[in-house]
């Protein structure tokens, strides 16, 4: 195990397992999805949380409605935990095609656990991993009856698993009953009875158990959750009581939440007949003076743009979530790609300039959806979320949200106003304060909306002077938020050879990579971006300290290497010591990976000196 750092003999004589204390595992569980892969490492990640550790999870399931392979591996930790961890620790596998695909994913002398019941081991590996044997389904069929088969078998390997690594039982008996609360009590019953069987079945082979060191401590209590959990509760506290939406993988979870939760807080969340009628009726909703709330993924934030044009051109506040997946077409469902960025940018026709925030991991979605609704109600433009497939259901835990003070009351504030003009040309930096439809104006002049161009009341207008005019307003908006955001803070020293740039859910293995790159005496910094168009203030300058900027992305490296993000930059600053390093293998980063790139940028030396250029 990773982080070993003491080894106790056992109490109890007769050969009795040895048991080590350990700071930190990585366990891969592979099956298929119908076995409730997700299900296991879901329980294990909650537990992580519930007991202070730090936990991170990748999953990957299917694209097929029929099912097939699936992974689900957790990483758990007495410290800090940045990424889900390149080398598995432990690997439980169900089938023959869950132990020929993952073994290799194992560190050398890691554990393999395996279903004798469907898995032939390869001789030629067992002098380089541990094999532990069990008929997982036979014990399960056992302990619940031979009716159920063996639909139990991933909590009879949960058990497994807590008597392997000393777990909290009496927390995942909450846990499974939480799970199976408003089941048949069969069900329960089942359950609890094959955990039950896994946790006492005596492994002649298993020669040492594991417990984690004891986690440092916290103050306050921690949520767990998954990316799309936590948007989709951000959403709610943010003050957002309408959505509107249509269904597709990743982002349907959030739509399911909100659908939920949203009638328990007075709101209505509308499942839609498409993506086109979810943003108009969100449109709708937010010019009546509800900052609404609508998403998709890639295909389906296609298909919203030309109504999106209609928000920039009518300026209402509007949220607009997107998980991304790989594409194009339907490309990737149940993969993970960061090849919308210039979609969120610049999809739609004519100059639409609207915001696009990233979430770099789950408790910075639930902060990103209340900074959005913010940002739209203050500047009275759309803002885009982008989130992606591998943060959507990465499971962690955070310190649980002061309730009191982020949550907000944004209702429409109907005070009677003596004149309104929605479109008001003098304001220095193009922001008018919103009066909704339905308030009162005492001259008697009220202004109209449409998405035709417009005079100052709304009035459509095809004045060249006015089209200028009000395009420039639009723009300027934006031009004002850049103006107030943070300087983004430099992972590691100010200045060296190397720079990484990440956004989204890159962050975390990037600064891994930095951690380790820099103990070994490399000179590599990094730098996240979370606020994507505008781009915030001091870029220029961090980017003076560094010989090399390298983008790191989940998306092609174009025609000319480099990426989404770096092109944006490269647009920004006109400086070719930004580049990419990109991958489109659908799979979150490694930090081998990352660091095996950035070495070979080292090793080819600094780029030329760069001509002073204008900011």
């Amino acid at each position: 195990m990773h982080g070993m750092n003491t080894t106790e003999a056992a109490a109890a004589a007769g050969g009795a397992p040895r048991v080590s204390t350990i700071n930190e595992a990585v366990i891969r569980i592979a099956g298929n999805s119908q076995d409730g892969i997700q299900a296991i490492g879901g329980f294990l990640a909650r537990l992580a949380g519930r007991t202070e550790q730090e936990v991170m999870t990748f999953m990957t399931i299917p694209s097929t409605i029929s099912g097939g392979p699936s992974i689900f591996q957790v990483r758990i930790g007495s410290g800090e935990v940045l990424s889900a961890g390149d080398e598995a620790d432990v690997l439980l596998a169900f089938y023959q095609h869950s132990y020929d695909g993952h073994l290799a994913s194992l560190r050398p002398g890691g554990l393999v656990l395996y279903d004798t019941d469907h898995v032939q081991p390869n001789p030629e590996m067992q002098g380089r991993y541990r094999h532990v044997g069990i008929p997982i389904s036979t014990l399960t069929i056992e302990a619940i009856g031979g009716t159920a088969k063996d639909k139990g078998k991933n909590v009879f390997a949960l058990g497994l698993l807590a008597r392997m690594f000393d777990l909290d039982v009496p927390k995942l008996e909450e846990l499974i009953t939480e799970r199976f609360k408003g089941k048949d009590e069969s069900v329960l019953k089942n359950a609890m009875a094959a955990f039950h069987a896994g946790y006492g079945y005596t492994v002649g082979a298993w020669t040492e158990t594991y417990r984690f060191a004891e986690a440092r401590h916290r103050s306050g209590r921690q949520v767990v959750m998954n990316g799309n959990e936590a948007l989709a509760y951000g959403v709610i506290a943010a003050g957002v009581r309408f959505g509107a939406a249509y269904p597709i993988t990743p982002w349907s979870d959030v739509m399911e939440i909100l659908r939920r939760e949203l009638p328990k807080y007075g709101g209505t969340f509308v499942q839609c007949e498409d993506e086109i009628a979810a943003i108009s009726m969100a449109n709708g909703a937010s010019f009546a003076g509800r900052v609404a709330v609508t998403g998709s993924s890639g295909p389906g934030i296609s298909l919203k743009m030309e109504s999106l044009g209609w928000a920039v051109m009518s300026e209402v506040p509007l949220v607009v979530i997107n998980i991304q997946r790989g594409g194009p077409s339907t490309g990737l469902p149940t993969q993970v790609e960061q090849s919308d960025l210039n979609l969120a940018c610049y999809g739609s026709h004519g100059d639409a300039p609207r915001v696009v925030l990233a979430p770099a991991d789950v408790e910075d979605c639930f902060y990103t959806a209340i900074e959005a609704v913010n940002i739209a109600r203050k500047y009275n433009v759309p803002v885009f979320i982008l989130s992606d497939q591998a943060i959507a259901t990465r499971i962690e835990a955070f310190p649980t949200p002061d309730l009191e003070k982020v949550c907000q009351d944004i209702s429409p504030d109907f005070t009677p106003v003596a004149e309104y003009k929605p479109y008001d040309l003098s304001s220095p930096d193009g922001v008018t304060p919103r009066v909704v439809p339905g308030t009162r104006i005492l001259n008697g002049r009220y202004p109209v909306a449409g998405g035709l161009e417009h005079d100052e009341m709304g009035h459509p207008t095809g004045s060249p002077r006015l089209h200028m005019e009000m395009t420039a307003k639009r723009r300027r908006k934006l031009q004002a938020l850049a103006r107030t955001l943070p300087v983004p803070k430099v992972y590691g020293p100010p200045e060296g050879r190397l720079l990484l740039v990440g956004w989204g859910s890159t962050r975390g293995p990037i600064q891994e990579a930095v951690d380790r790159a820099r103990a070994a005496g490399e000179s590599i910094s990094s730098l996240h971006l979370k606020h994507l168009y505008p781009l915030p203030p001091g870029l220029e300058e961090i980017f003076a300290g560094f010989g090399s900027i390298r983008v790191v992305e989940m998306n092609d490296e174009g025609l000319y290497g480099y990426g989404q993000l770096a092109g944006l930059l490269r647009a920004r600053f006109c400086d070719s010591r930004i580049a990419g390093i990109n991958k489109t293998d659908g799979l979150t980063w490694k930090v081998k990976e990352i660091l095996e790139r950035a070495r070979a940028v080292l090793a080819a030396g600094p780029a030329p000196e760069q001509p002073v250029h204008a900011s």
